[in-house]
């Protein structure tokens, strides 16, 4: 059974490498990403193996299937990336990792939220330069501030009650309130009373055409003034020109990413050795207030264990004619 797959590190192949031992999975390994100019590299394979910044568009898709190709296999939870209808078309199921380790994307968020209020970064440096100063470095107390968490899934739920560990007074807006979180004194309200009243809001909920730019110009308006931001969602949550206006004013304080719009040219790769043409993004570099991870939220060896296992039961239910698990319908 021979498995194209794609956008591939050497951490994708040891992981998916060991939970397929003994399996009759045969891999082809590319590092380059999945899109129509690189689709007939999975000649022979009956299943391709893919990664959050694929482009399975319907263009891909049909020149897959003309190749024999009869299932898609995401490495992550997100599929934005890929034509569902298009798939369903051409009767190529695409089945996706949509809980591989929640604890891991909420940690991170949690991570990059005490980095900022603390100035962890700049007091690292500064430390590094043998300058001990305090000044600069002030921040405050998460207990007794309200945080605002959009969208309480599996990742949203976990940031919740880990924000209601420290003390905060937790708002969450979701078009499906989570009763049990509701029990531990979560309080689920309309999204323009979570912006307007929160210091922190972080974001957790797909990219739909209803949540593209969830935050632009119109809702920046409505948020506190100095309000924390982080995003480890998908980047097209925010409107990075508009949020970009509102450091320069002050109206953000602090922004947190590990996800960026235009990432896919960026992200996963090396680029120290070369000048970034994103101007957008290197203007979010200039700002002191600004922490930018390189989309590393889920990177633990539980998410890596948990995504491999999957993608390999999903393969193997495949060859065997059995029901896929977590298939994505348009």
């Amino acid at each position: 059974m021979r498995v194209a797959a794609f956008s591939t590190k050497a951490y994708d192949r040891e992981f998916l490498l060991r939970a397929s031992a003994g399996t009759p999975i045969e891999w082809c390994w590319f590092e380059v990403q999945l899109e129509a100019d690189t689709a007939r590299l999975a000649e022979g394979a009956v299943a391709v193996n893919c990664f959050v910044n694929d482009r399975l568009d319907a263009r891909t898709l049909a020149i897959l299937s003309g190749l024999g190709v009869r299932l898609v296999t995401l490495r992550c939870a997100g599929f934005n990336g890929v034509d569902l209808v298009a798939a369903a078309r051409l009767h190529m199921p695409v089945v996706r990792v949509p809980e591989y380790s929640p604890h891991a994307v909420a940690e991170h968020t949690l991570g990059l939220i005490l980095a900022l209020n603390r100035r962890l970064p700049r007091a690292f440096n500064r430390v590094r330069d043998g300058n001990f100063s305090l000044e600069g470095l002030l921040g405050f107390d998460l207990f007794g501030r309200t945080a605002g968490v959009i969208g309480t899934g599996h990742i949203g739920r976990c940031v919740a009650e880990i924000l209601l560990g420290f003390g905060c007074h937790v708002l969450a807006h979701d078009p499906h309130p989570d009763a049990p979180l509701m029990g531990r004194g979560v309080r689920y309200v309309a999204i323009d009373d979570l912006l307007s009243s929160s210091d922190i809001i972080t974001l957790h909920c797909p990219l739909t055409p209803a949540t593209h730019h969830l935050i632009n110009q119109a809702s920046i308006a409505r948020l506190r003034p100095g309000v924390m931001l982080i995003n480890t969602s998908r980047g097209g949550l925010i409107d990075t020109s508009a949020v970009i206006t509102a450091l320069k004013t002050g109206h953000i304080g602090h922004l947190g990413l590990d996800v960026y719009e235009e990432e896919g040219s960026l992200f996963f790769d090396d680029h120290s050795g070369t000048i970034i043409n994103d101007d957008v993004f290197t203007r979010l570099l200039t700002f002191p207030n600004v922490v930018i991870t390189a989309h590393q939220a889920f990177f633990t060896a539980n998410a890596l264990e948990a995504i491999a296992s999957q993608t390999v039961r999903n393969l193997l239910h495949l060859e065997r004619g059995e029901p896929l698990e977590a298939v994505v319908t348009a």
